[in-house]
């Protein structure tokens, strides 16, 4: 595409961290905001002095001048929002997870497919310094053969919005199951799952769901032999927010620190030379993970940090960025380069259907005892073709 794209961003709670992204973005010539709250629009078009402001998402679905939109809605919402947007043929990117049923992951696959539009997974944890640093060792041949992967996701839901009360855990496991799959390189196979703990009992109400707590072992393949766990929590577990993944490897480990604000553990294994060692000798090291602001425009990678925007407009300047551990202005720039260079962004539709169906089956098969459940595969049934 030989001109700059125009963007439609419906959702500004979460939402209102990109809205300063995309209008630095050098490929990005117009932001159109939407929120169904008046009051939030109001405050954030004000802010960064956004003229073009909605309280309909269908202001923007229909709107001829935009070629994207970005959703940041509720998760009840984004199965029916991504289907409008994606037909009404325009670009969409998402907030996860995907969708909470197989159905409707297959349906948003088709309707991409259809199109001849993009869909892009807003996935953060693969686009954390701290993935882009781990994904780096695996290309370097750093961690040697992976020999097994571990995923996390703490996060207590208390007084959130209503649509969070009682969730299953594992319908909202992508941030978790997400750098597991993707430093694998495939889709999962297959789940046994476990729910744990005790959950008042008004949280079992809204989704029929009686764990707070839910952890699965992955099958991700047999030959040569490959697993993977995660946990997920989401009430009732005293643990600090974290998301971490920990990949294993026979020269290498990195493994995410668990609490906010120290560095994760690199762990490596040398072998002993002499005849009476027993055990190879392993040395850690704490990381300062580089931020890769290198890796985008010059325009918007400050907004990998928290800082004060924008300088330009004092008046206007608040705190804002650094989302993620820097991943959002990574995301955006996949988004938008992906749609200006007429291409399949990562994650596409296929994989994040890979990525959050394995959450999917994981509660169902923690509903059935822990179960083996076995995971659909996602693919294209055609090469897909992008249309301008």
């Amino acid at each position: 595409m030989d001109r700059n794209i125009r963007v439609g961003l419906a959702g500004l709670g979460f939402g209102a961290e990109f809205v300063p992204i995309y209008l630095h973005h050098p490929r990005v010539e117009h932001l159109v905001i939407c929120d169904s709250n008046p009051a939030v629009l109001q405050k954030i078009g004000d802010r960064f002095e956004i003229k073009q402001r909605t309280t309909d998402l269908d202001d923007l679905i229909n709107d001829d001048s935009l070629d994207a939109i970005h959703l940041v809605s509720p998760i009840p919402l984004h199965v029916q929002q991504t289907l409008a947007v994606l037909n009404a043929g325009k670009h969409c990117s998402c907030t996860v997870p995907m969708a909470t049923r197989l159905e409707d992951l297959q349906a948003i696959i088709d309707a991409q497919q259809a199109s001849g539009k993009i869909y892009m997974g807003m996935e953060t944890a693969v686009y954390t310094k701290r993935f882009i640093y781990a994904r780096e060792m695996q290309r370097k041949g750093e961690l040697g053969r992976i020999q097994f992967l571990r995923g996390a996701h703490y996060q207590d839901m208390e007084h959130w919005p209503p649509y969070w009360l009682g969730l299953p855990p594992m319908h909202y496991a992508t941030h978790a199951v997400s750098p597991v799959l993707a430093l694998a390189g495939m889709q999962a196979k297959a789940v046994h799952c476990f729910g744990s703990g005790v959950m008042r009992n008004e949280l079992h109400e809204q989704y029929g769901n009686p764990f707070p707590i839910e952890t699965a072992i992955y099958e991700l393949q047999d030959d040569p032999p490959l697993a993977a766990e995660v946990t997920r929590s989401l009430f009732h577990t005293a643990h600090g927010y974290v998301e971490s993944f920990n990949v294993y490897g026979d020269k290498a480990t990195f493994e995410w620190e668990q609490v906010e604000g120290e560095q994760p553990v690199i762990f490596r294994m040398r072998p002993v030379v002499e005849t009476w060692g027993r055990g190879n000798e392993i040395r850690h090291e704490k990381l300062d993970v580089p931020d890769r602001q290198d890796l985008l425009p010059p325009e918007i990678a400050r907004f990998t940090q928290r800082g004060v925007y924008d300088e330009s407009h004092a008046h206007l300047s608040f705190v804002q960025g650094g989302g993620h551990d820097g991943s959002h202005p990574h995301m955006v720039h996949e988004f938008v380069s992906s749609i200006v260079e007429e291409r399949l962004p990562w994650p596409d539709a296929v994989r994040t259907a890979g990525w959050t169906a394995a959450g999917i089956c994981a509660h169902g098969s923690a509903m059935q005892g822990g179960a083996r459940v076995e995971i659909p595969q996602y693919r294209y049934e055609k090469p897909f073709e992008f249309r301008v």
